[in-house]
């Protein structure tokens, strides 16, 4: 058998050496596998650790009487009292033309409002006063927990094809975003990453919808 022969052989057990190792059941992760779950895992920590921050430093807002009833207010008409306040604006604003607009609303709301529980048990995010006791809750909760806020979603969900119909609209529309996003951190309730990503998931599923209602 000629060397070259002999080297060819040699690698194919190698090889298959190789293989039969990476199969093993138990055998432990490789060096870089392991490294990068170590950076996933600090990396996670270190996300909770600030958004656990910053929700204790938007509940400072709430120490005074203005604040918390403020962020109470605010939080208990995104609860459902917030929905008729903008239908009757719509019709004021649209006239005989708000049915279009109230229908994608309406319709956005009603999808929203049955996905949220379903991530929310799927995920199963505490919310921040159940994980620190110097976050205080301001007032009764809907579920045990936070990802993502159903509030900021099925708002965000309604307010798109309102901005889409009445498009100067959009300063406001941010800005009643912006304002239920803190009064549902400064009562407890969620992190900034649960408004965020309710916002994201509000915007994304209802916008093919209200483009569609629109058009009809």
């Amino acid at each position: 058998m000629t060397e070259k022969a002999l080297t060819a052989d040699r690698l194919d057990a190698d090889s298959a050496d190789g293989d039969r190792a990476s199969e093993a059941p138990g055998q432990p992760p490789s060096p870089q596998r392991g490294r990068g779950g170590r950076l996933w895992a600090v990396s996670k920590q270190r996300l909770s650790s600030a958004d656990l921050g910053a929700v204790r430093f938007f509940s400072r807002s709430a120490r005074w009487r203005v604040g918390r009833t403020s962020a109470v207010l605010i939080s208990r008409l995104g609860n459902g009292w917030l929905y008729p306040i903008l239908a009757l604006m719509i019709v004021e604003h649209f006239g005989s033309k708000a049915g279009r607009v109230i229908l994608a609303a309406g319709l956005n709301a009603g999808l929203l409002h049955c996905l949220y529980p379903l991530i929310k048990r799927m995920i199963g995010r505490p919310r921040p006063f159940r994980m620190d006791a110097r976050v205080l809750s301001l007032s009764g909760v809907l579920d045990e927990h936070s990802f993502p806020s159903g509030h900021a979603m099925t708002l965000c969900g309604v307010l798109v094809p309102i901005v889409l119909a009445w498009p100067d609209c959009l300063p406001a529309a941010l800005a009643l975003l912006l304002l239920m996003g803190w009064a549902r951190i400064a009562t407890g309730h969620h992190y900034p990453s649960d408004i965020c990503a309710g916002a994201a998931f509000g915007f994304i599923l209802s916008y093919p919808l209200s483009v569609w209602a629109l058009a009809v």
